[in-house]
């Protein structure tokens, strides 16, 4: 099973949509999509959830209103201002330190944990897609990253599946670090700008430090000539394997309002540099 992790250095590159045709182009694959925070890759596969598991991660304080006694030390030694006059938690305030727990003299309080998302296991018909959604505000996106990857990887290796395809988060952060555990490949997605290159060699730095082999796919290229040649010339230079460009092509919007891969659009463009950057991601 090869593990492709398709990630970007910021937001709106492409990276969803590339995902989207490797799913539609692989033969027998499973799809995760490991951007939590603002996932959409499920927009595109229309997943039908099949199963749903609550994610927990964090805790918070609660108040046993029949054991309290209302002597207020628990408001005196909290520093986040979290409990109120009336003996309530402000739950948006708990940082979940726990102090409230250690001073209470008759153990009132308790440190219950927190359901902040859920993660779902659907089909699609490209196969298996596991997907996740954070709660609004919650933390510990990373956590429920590694959740995905994993449930994605049993299932990967149950049904036997050559490709285990995953949308990754953009940036450099804890979510993006969690979803390069284990992968064979990571696709960095990036546009001819200065901010999209600057952005690439972040997550490429970030990328290598884990081992993982990096390949480049210049999105829009046709759109700014002198930066696309400068991308080249960083990728020539820093031993980085350049998949392939992809043109701009206005079939890009048509594909997301028929809400299907831009490569079953027998209109676009650029269908066979994507059919290109696939053959040689997949079986080179």
């Amino acid at each position: 099973m090869k593990q492709i992790l398709v990630i970007s250095g910021k937001g709106g590159t492409g990276k969803t949509v590339l995902s989207a045709s490797f799913a539609s182009l692989a033969k027998k694959c499973v799809v995760s999509d490991c951007d939590v925070d603002a996932a959409d890759l499920h927009l595109l596969l229309r997943p039908k959830v099949k199963e749903t598991i609550n994610f927990k991660s964090g805790k918070s304080a609660n108040i046993d209103e029949n054991l309290c006694i209302k002597c207020g030390k628990c408001i005196n030694f909290c520093r986040f201002d979290a409990i109120t006059s009336d003996i309530r938690i402000d739950h948006a305030s708990c940082e979940g330190c726990g102090v409230c727990t250690y001073f209470c003299p008759v153990s009132a309080i308790k440190m219950i944990e927190n359901e902040c998302g859920e993660c779902f296991i659907s089909d699609t018909r490209y196969g298996t897609m596991v997907h996740a959604r954070l709660g609004i505000a919650e933390e510990n996106s990373g956590k429920l990253v590694s959740l995905v990857r994993k449930k994605s990887q049993e299932i990967a290796a149950e049904q036997n599946c050559e490709f285990l395809i995953i949308d990754g988060p953009p940036g450099i952060g804890c979510p993006v670090i969690a979803s390069l555990s284990g992968v064979d490949v990571a696709v960095i997605v990036t546009e001819p700008t200065l901010s999209g290159l600057h952005d690439a060699k972040r997550v490429i730095e970030v990328a290598r430090h884990f081992k993982v082999a990096v390949n480049l796919v210049i999105n829009k290229f046709d759109l700014n000539l002198d930066m696309t040649k400068t991308i080249e010339g960083y990728c020539s230079k820093n031993n980085i394997r350049l998949l392939g460009k992809i043109a701009f092509d206005e079939a890009f919007v048509k594909s997301l309002i028929e809400v299907k891969p831009i490569v079953e659009c027998e209109y676009s463009k650029v269908n066979k540099d994507i059919v290109d950057i696939w053959q040689k991601l997949a079986y080179n």
